[in-house]
C-alpha cells in the first residue's frame, strides 16, 4: 500500500524501516509541501501520516483510498476533521508518548530562566568568571506559586515536579478539569484565568489549541501578571498573542519567558514576527523540541506504527485522546476509555 509521511526532517527511523520491511510504498514529503504537491501525492495513498503539515479538506476529498490520517505527535490542528468525518475517514494521534518528557522540558526552561544561567553561561564563556552582582541574583522554585493554564497530563506531570519535588504552590486554570482532579494533583483550581495570573510567579501553558484557545494568552492576561513572573510556553505558538508576549517582554510587564513553540515555525533569525526575541537575555528559546528525546521517540514510533498497522489491516484504530474534536467520530475508530 501506499503510505505518505509529511515533515520528513522530524526523523522516524523505525517507523520508516518497519513500513518498507513490510513492503509498502512509502513517499517522504518535506515540511513546507505545497497543498497542490500534498494532494497529488495523497490522491492514490491508504495512508497519511503527519505531524505539522495541514491536512485540508481539499486533501482529503481527492484521496479515494485513504485509510485513515495518523498524526505522529499530539495536537489536531492542522488536521481538518470535519472534512475527515464526512468522508468517514479516522483521524488519531499519540497523545500519552512524551507526557513526562514535555513536562521536563517545560520545567527546564523555567528554571534555566529563575537561575538566569543561559546569560551566566555566556558571561562566563566571554569573561571567565562572573562576580555575584545584583545582575546576577536569581529566585528559587521553592515556595514560590506556579500557575498551569492546562492541566491535563502534561500539566499534571509539571505540577508533580514542581510541587513534590521543588514545594512550590500550585494553582491551576482549565475549565475541562474538575477540581477533584486537579487536588488529586495537588493542583487548586482557580475559575478565572486572570485571578489565577496575578497571584503566580511562574506560568507555564499546557493546552490543546482550538478556536476557543487561540490567543488565550494575550495583553490583558500579560497585563494581569507580577512584573516578576516568568512565562513558559511548550504546547502550541497559536494560544498564545505573540505580539502582545513581545511588547510585555519589551515594556517589562513579565521578567522573562522559555518558548519551545510559534505560531510561525520556523522560527528564523531575521524577517520573522518574533526574531527580536533572539537579542534578549530574558529569553530563552528553543525550535520545538521539548518532546524529542530517545525514549519518547521510540514510544512515538512504537504507537505509531500500532495505529498504522491497525489501518492498513481494516481494524477499528485506536482513539486514546480525549479531545472531543477526535471522540466525535462514528466511522473506523475503537475508543479507549
Amino acid at each position: 500500500m501506499k503510505i505518505v509521511r509529511t515533515d520528513a526532517e522530524l526523523e522516524c527511523p523505525h517507523v520508516d524501516a518497519v513500513l518498507r520491511e513490510r513492503g509498502h510504498d512509502l513517499v517522504l514529503l518535506p515540511d513546507g509541501i505545497s497543498e497542490d504537491t500534498l494532494a497529488a501525492e495523497t490522491r492514490d495513498a491508504d495512508l497519511i501520516l503527519m505531524c505539522y503539515t495541514p491536512i485540508t479538506a481539499r486533501v482529503i476529498e481527492g484521496a479515494q483510498r485513504l485509510k485513515a490520517i495518523v498524526k505522529y505527535g499530539v495536537g489536531i490542528d492542522a488536521i481538518d476533521i470535519e472534512a475527515a468525518k464526512a468522508h468517514a475517514i479516522p483521524v488519531v494521534n499519540v497523545p500519552e508518548y512524551a507526557e513526562e518528557t514535555v513536562a521536563e522540558g517545560a520545567f527546564a526552561l523555567m528554571i534555566a530562566l529563575a537561575k538566569k544561567l543561559i546569560p551566566l553561561d555566556r558571561a562566563m564563556h566571554r569573561d571567565g568568571w562572573a562576580w555575584p552582582t545584583q545582575r546576577w541574583l536569581a529566585n528559587d522554585i521553592a515556595g514560590k506559586t506556579l500557575g498551569l493554564v492546562g492541566v491535563g497530563r502534561i500539566g499534571r506531570s509539571m505540577a508533580r515536579m514542581a510541587g513534590q519535588g521543588f514545594r512550590a504552590r500550585l494553582l491551576g486554570y482549565d475549565p475541562n478539569v474538575t477540581a477533584q482532579t486537579m487536588l488529586a494533583a495537588g493542583v487548586e483550581k482557580i475559575d478565572d484565568l486572570h485571578t489565577m495570573l496575578g497571584q503566580c510567579d511562574l506560568v507555564s501553558v499546557h493546552c490543546t489549541l482550538s478556536d476557543k484557545t487561540r490567543h488565550l494568552i494575550g495583553a490583558t492576561e500579560f497585563a494581569a501578571m507580577k512584573p516578576s513572573a516568568i512565562f513558559v510556553n511548550v504546547s502550541r505558538g497559536a494560544l498564545v498573542d505573540e505580539t502582545a508576549l513581545l511588547a510585555a517582554l519589551k515594556k517589562g510587564c513579565i521578567a522573562g519567558a522559555g518558548l519551545d513553540v510559534y505560531s510561525q515555525e520556523p522560527l528564523t533569525l531575521e524577517g520573522h514576527p518574533l526574531s527580536e526575541l533572539f537579542s534578549m537575555d530574558n529569553v530563552i528559546l528553543t525550535p520545538h523540541l521539548t518532546f524529542y528525546t530517545q525514549e519518547a521517540m521510540r514510544r512515538l514510533e512504537d504507537e505509531t506504527l500500532q495505529r498504522c498497522f491497525e489501518a492498513l489491516e481494516g481494524r477499528p484504530v485506536k482513539v486514546k485522546s480525549h479531545d472531543p474534536r477526535l471522540r466525535g467520530q462514528t466511522a473506523g475508530v475503537d475508543f479507549v476509555r
